[in-house]
């Protein structure tokens, strides 16, 4: 059976607003508390922490994964989209990769105490500037379960305390996975509290978490949809680290393989239209328009992809649909693709500038020179040249898993993995120092 802890916490069933603001300001304190503890706690202790919560979850198979299904019949009886459903959605080979991330997590170098920068200074002083916890994250999310997993694994490794919410649509799964967790927390001897689940689905408690506990969360990060980032920025009470919309685009230059254009469009569009790495628009260099359009046109819809495009690609493929200027605004998260022509490497720039989000943008060219101009020249928080958007995945960027990506300019760009959930600390080492 899934293992069950013995917070008092997770009884609860708050019957009045005021019970409810009670317990989540004891969450914050006991948070604050374990995020003390954890600054000192050996890499070791966190990762046996971890590999037994792995092993935990694979042995609960059939327990978690009769729980995701009672969610995704309320979820399919709720009317969820198709791609909200994808992303609740677990079976045994995604729970056997939930369970690989805690290892691959455990398996990394524990970030905390690495050195960043030494300086010695002329009169012998000695400055290092090292890792260290943020120290309590508060983590709200919606749909993916296996969040609870990621981000509660990657605030542990990172020495920080977790103080976790997650969609309501997702409370079962997530309630299954977190018990796994925690009893992997506790039977390393690390603080109970060091990963909190919320234990209800009143919505009130998001905003608690947003005005900041009585000042015991030190962080923010939403990972959802617009509305709940929108939220989220405008209610927290303590730093925010966002994940914005994935309009995700795909540059087809004048020098491209054809192709490797259509392998890889079909590719970040289709392997998986519910993720945030998925491409929302493809632009062609309008000097091969006739030639790249179609043969990525036929792959896409054989795979089932609905096309919408503007004016030019319509005088060369009338079965597009139109495309209407929201279309290049709009994260489908869909089986859908808006097409633009444009004018070289220029035309494609100032396209992802008036229509992007910052997330993930690529170029398929074999022009070096074009492919450098992109990449210098797109703000994104990655740039990619003949890959797919679908790589913008914390996995496949080495760090284990993802808390989420990160779409700003500020602490953190891309994915939000151990180091980003560090910050510094100067430590100054001297010999009777005084300054004159």
């Amino acid at each position: 059976m899934t293992p069950q802890h013995d917070a008092t916490s997770l009884s609860l069933t708050p019957a009045d607003e005021a019970e409810l603001a009670a317990a989540m300001r004891r969450m914050g304190a006991d948070a604050r508390a374990a995020a003390a503890l954890l600054r000192t706690v050996s890499t070791e202790k966190k990762n046996r922490a971890l590999t037994s919560a792995a092993d935990m979850i694979e042995d609960a198979g059939s327990e978690i994964l009769s729980a995701n299904a009672q969610d995704v019949d309320a979820a399919r009886s709720n009317g969820l989209s198709a791609a909200m459903v994808d992303r609740l959605l677990l079976d045994e080979e995604r729970l056997h990769a939930i369970a690989g991330s805690l290892r691959a997590i455990a398996a990394l170098p524990d970030p905390v105490g690495a050195l960043i920068q030494s300086t010695t200074r002329p009169n012998g002083l000695q400055i290092d500037r090292v890792r260290t916890p943020i120290g309590v994250i508060a983590v709200i999310f919606e749909s993916r379960p296996n969040v609870t997993v990621d981000a509660g694994a990657l605030c542990l490794k990172s020495g920080n305390a977790a103080i976790l919410r997650g969609g309501s649509e997702a409370f079962a799964t997530s309630s299954a996975l977190f018990d796994c967790l925690h009893q992997g927390i506790c039977d390393a001897g690390l603080p109970a509290a060091a990963v909190q689940l919320t234990p209800t689905r009143e919505r009130d408690a998001v905003g608690h978490l947003l005005a900041g506990l009585d000042g015991a969360i030190d962080l923010i990060v939403p990972r959802g949809g617009k509305s709940l980032v929108a939220r989220v920025q405008q209610e927290a009470r303590a730093p925010v680290l966002s994940h914005l919309d994935g309009i995700c685009h795909l540059y087809v230059d004048k020098d491209a393989d054809i192709d490797k254009a259509v392998a890889i469009t079909l590719n970040a569009k289709m392997r998986r239209t519910g993720v945030c790495g998925a491409a929302e628009t493809l632009l062609i260099d309008a000097a091969v328009l006739d030639k790249a359009l179609a043969p990525i046109a036929q792959a896409l819809r054989a795979a089932g992809c609905a096309l919408r495009g503007d004016a030019h690609a319509r005088a060369l493929d009338p079965d597009l649909e139109p495309a209407q200027t929201v279309d290049y605004d709009t994260e489908y998260l869909d089986a859908i693709l808006s097409i633009a022509a444009v004018d070289g490497v220029d035309g494609a720039i100032a396209h992802i500038a008036a229509h992007g989000s910052g997330h993930t943008d690529a170029i398929i060219t074999e022009n070096a020179a074009a492919a450098e101009k992109f990449l210098h020249a797109v703000d994104s928080a990655i740039v990619m040249h003949n890959a797919s958007t679908q790589f913008a995945d914390g996995g496949e960027f080495g760090l284990g898993a993802e808390i989420g990506i990160a779409t700003g300019r500020l602490h953190a760009r891309g994915p939000v993995g151990l180091a980003e959930l560090t910050t510094y600390k100067n430590v100054v080492r001297g010999v009777d120092h005084t300054r004159p």
